[in-house]
Formats: structure tokens, sequence, C-alpha cells
């Protein structure tokens, strides 16, 4: 069971606003899915260059959980505070979290497991640069890396997913935010909570299928599971 530790008082965080644009909502007007996805990855990536901090790896999503915990849901037009920290470590991965507040109140909670690449995409070691700007937050909380396959059944529903040139980010994978449009096709907000896991990487040129279940969805290549997802509303 995921752990959303609470904001400390101690060590670094970081705070920004976003507005919920028409490119965010769905046609009720709520803010869907990816687009609480791009908010999570926008504020993550400020933060992180505001640590001034030079490196030449890239920071990839292993594992995302959101849960809505009060009040209404996020809407168009409407202005929002996100505040970020890092809630743990690993030997080669860190854990953010991440509040997202409407009118004063934490409407959205998200913990999100990233890890540290190098130019070949695989995975490098926490840096002691890294624990200088982020270790006092961290407060010495060991998190585990491990992430658990859960596969889809032989009778659950699927349909091809193509691939947009769109989709595609700086290191040629799908984004993280695309990923999470796939979601959308199968749930609509608001929803309880949703935990997305990235077993492995979609990239251009795959044949990709969405099979879904009530209650979760994968994103298949060559029948192996890629990414896989599990919601609640």
């Amino acid at each position: 069971m995921t752990e959303f530790v609470p904001l400390s008082d101690h060590g670094r965080r970081f705070s920004t606003q976003a507005i919920v644009r028409l490119s965010d909502a769905n046609p009720a007007g709520d803010l869907r899915l990816d687009g609480v996805a791009r908010f999570l990855q926008d504020v993550a990536t400020d933060d992180w260059e505001d640590t001034g901090i030079i490196s030449d790896y890239a920071w990839l999503v292993r594992r995302a959980v959101v849960r809505h915990v009060g009040g209404e849901w996020p809407r168009m037009s409407q202005r929002l505070e996100l505040t970020t920290w890092c809630s743990g470590v690993g030997a080669a991965w860190a854990e953010r979290r991440t509040n997202i507040t409407a009118n004063g109140e934490v409407v959205l909670e998200a913990v999100v497991l990233w890890v540290p690449v190098d130019s070949t995409g695989h995975p490098v070691r926490i840096q002691s640069q890294f624990m200088d700007a982020y270790g006092e937050a961290a407060q010495g909380r060991k998190v585990p890396g491990r992430v658990v396959l859960c596969e889809p059944g032989a009778q659950d529903q699927s349909q091809p997913w193509p691939l947009r040139r769109t989709d595609l980010d700086v290191v040629g994978h799908v984004n993280n935010a695309a990923v999470w449009q796939a979601v959308s096709e199968v749930v609509d907000v608001p929803v309880a909570e949703v935990e997305v896991i990235h077993h492995g990487p979609v990239e251009s040129g795959h044949e990709v299928r969405l099979v879904h279940a009530p209650g979760a969805m994968w994103l298949l290549v060559n029948d192996q599971v890629r990414v896989a997802a599990q919601f609640s509303v």
C-alpha cells in the first residue's frame, strides 16, 4: 500500500501555480488525468532546475499514484497551487510527494517514484549533490524501488493504441503524460485513486495494444506489459 508522507517543516520544498487550461479539461470541464500528470511533471522539472544541479542524466517515472483527498475535483480556469518535496530515496531512485491545492484546500495528493538514467537509458545511483539538495527533506526515509507486475487476463477487452509523434519526449519514449491519456481513455474523473506503473518503455515504432478490465488498464508491446494502471472511482 502506498504511503503518502505528510509535508515536513524540514528541508527543501518547492511551490508553483498552474491554471487548468482548455487543453487540460474534458468535455465536462474537469481536469483530465493526463493534465494532472503534466502538472506533476512540470513542477518536478521546475524544482530540479531551481536547485541549480548540473547533471548529464534524465529522470524517468517508474510509478505514480494520485488520490483525491477532498473538495471538488479541479476544473477549467481554476488556479491551483502545487507543492512538491522529496519524501524518500533508494540506491538509484527517489520518491517525490506533491500536493495540489485549490481554494486553500489540498484536493489531490501524489506519490511518484523517479529513476535517474544515463544517456543509454541505464539507471544511475543517487549522487551526493542530490542528497545535498533533498536529503534533509527525505529525513533518511528509505523507499523500495521494486514494483509488482499484474498482467491482464485473456478475456479482457483489447484494442490498438496508435502512437503519434507528439507522444514522444526528448529521450524517444512515449512521455509519461501521454501514457496517462491512455488511462483517461478507460476511466473518467473524478477518481478516488489511480496508480500507473512503467514496466518498460513504449517507443516510436512499437505496435501497442490497450487492454482494460474493470479497475485496470495495460499497454502491451509484443504481448508484454509495458504500462499497468489500477484505479478506483
